[in-house]
């Protein structure tokens, strides 16, 4: 079961003030479960663990057989909330360099459809040259730049080298029910799709069919995936009492050291298998806070590496940030430090010591470094890198979300900032329908 300590942010806040919030978060819990808040259409998300059912997850084991058997590689396209859950969870319980391996035990997967970058498209394609390989084009709309421009890409090669026939078993769209260019698509074509649910925003969307598929194609238990959000899913309830429940604690500590001047909260790891869930938190919360010009800033570290480029900052830099560290309780190997007899490093102290013990260390003296540099330090511990503590972990910090950003006053389910690029680059590429724009902006320019 996930924890959460907080006992390291007291002296920077008082723990009276964070209990304060007991009334508050009340409150926004009963929104959420009533539906009474804003963007309460979407919230399906909520309950979805406790609601996937077995026809539903039994459908995507065998979709993802079918790829799994036909396939050298599969391509997941998509960007956003369309990606970052999946391959959180996929770079989490992966080995880390089982892509160089030469017996592999099922396809590589890649990502595609998340930058408009030409040489990494273009070295993806070339990789791509004499392979059989899959896509799971993953789109709402079908028409998000970024993803539908890859997905041509890839689609036209795929039907180039394998043929029409054996495209169609290979590409699978999950999108949305009814509309949509990709939804046409797929009808037209025959491919398999899932649905991305109405009431499901795409930073949520990890465990829907946007997450799932390409998770259990990666050879990941997604059965125990979806068990352990239902676990988190109770232990967040409405009936779990403020003190015990960690997503209600973990929003009313961030909210009280935000109103502290806290205005930048730091994600931190000690096991760089995280790196990708630290990039899915990033956007969860970037983009359910970051509105009327409030919300705590999003950051990453991995450690001990960025000890070693950000460190220093952290250690003395502006106090306006404060820490929250994921702490894996146990590794999935053994290994230890070996002796040697010319100790030149100096290092023979720690010989016959696993290395996860001197992680350890490193964690627990740097939490005390920068606390005593004037840090607040919030510490999750998960029991292991596995499919349950990682679909555990996904689910609390879905629901502190919701949560803190109805502490914070804002619509934590919409994102109307992020339309403002694509509007100037359609009217810089001259997209029809944007010939007013493109003169404005050119005149500009």
């Amino acid at each position: 079961m996930i924890g959460l300590n907080i006992e390291k942010t007291f002296g920077f806040i008082a723990k009276e003030k964070v209990a304060s919030y007991e009334a508050d978060v009340k409150a926004a819990q009963e929104a959420l479960e009533n539906g009474t808040g804003k963007g309460n259409d979407f919230l399906g998300w909520l309950h979805l663990p406790s609601s996937i059912s077995r026809e539903l997850l039994d459908d995507l084991k065998a979709t993802a057989q079918t790829l799994r058997e036909n396939c050298e590689a599969v391509v997941v396209a998509g960007i956003g909330g369309s990606y970052l859950g999946a391959r959180a969870v996929i770079e989490a319980l992966s080995n880390s360099f089982a892509w160089l391996q030469e017996k592999k035990n099922g396809p590589v997967i890649l990502f595609a459809g998340h930058n408009i970058g030409e040489d990494y498209l273009y070295e993806l394609t070339e990789y791509l040259k004499g392979k059989k390989f899959g896509i799971i084009n993953i789109s709402k709309s079908g028409t998000t730049t970024e993803t539908a421009l890859a997905f041509r890409l890839l689609r036209e090669q795929c039907e180039r080298q394998c043929g029409k026939d054996m495209a169609r078993k290979v590409i699978v769209a999950i999108t949305d029910a009814k509309k949509g260019a990709a939804r046409v698509t797929a009808d037209k074509e025959g491919y398999k799709s899932f649905i991305i649910p109405d009431n499901v925003g795409g930073r949520f969307s990890v465990l829907t069919p946007v997450g799932l598929l390409p998770i259990a194609v990666a050879g990941f238990d997604i059965d125990k995936l979806v068990a352990g959000a239902v676990a988190m899913e109770k232990a967040c309830g409405m009936d779990v009492p403020f003190a015990e429940n960690p997503a209600a604690l973990y929003a009313a500590t961030r909210n009280e050291l935000y109103r502290n001047g806290k205005k930048i909260e730091i994600l931190v790891n000690f096991n760089p298998k995280l790196h990708y869930v630290s990039e899915w938190w990033k956007q969860l919360y970037g983009e359910s806070e970051g509105k009327e010009h409030k919300g705590i800033f999003p950051a990453a570290v991995d450690f001990s590496t960025d000890l070693h480029s950000m460190g220093q900052w952290i250690q003395e830099g502006e106090r306006t940030i404060y820490e929250t560290v994921i702490s894996v309780e146990k590794v999935n190997h053994s290994l230890t430090v070996p002796a040697d007899a010319e100790n030149l490093d100096g290092l023979n102290f720690l010989a016959g010591k696993h290395v996860d013990e001197v992680n350890k260390m490193a964690e627990l003296g740097t939490q005390l470094a920068h606390v005593d540099g004037g840090v607040p330090n919030m510490r999750i511990t998960i029991p292991a890198l596995n499919e349950e503590s990682i679909g555990g972990l996904l689910y609390f910090f879905e629901k502190a979300c919701g949560i803190s950003g109805y502490l914070l006053g804002v619509n934590p389910f919409n994102q109307p900032g992020v339309e403002a690029y694509k509007k100037n680059m359609f009217a810089l590429l001259n997209k029809p329908g944007y010939e007013e724009e493109s003169k404005a902006i050119r005149a500009r320019l």
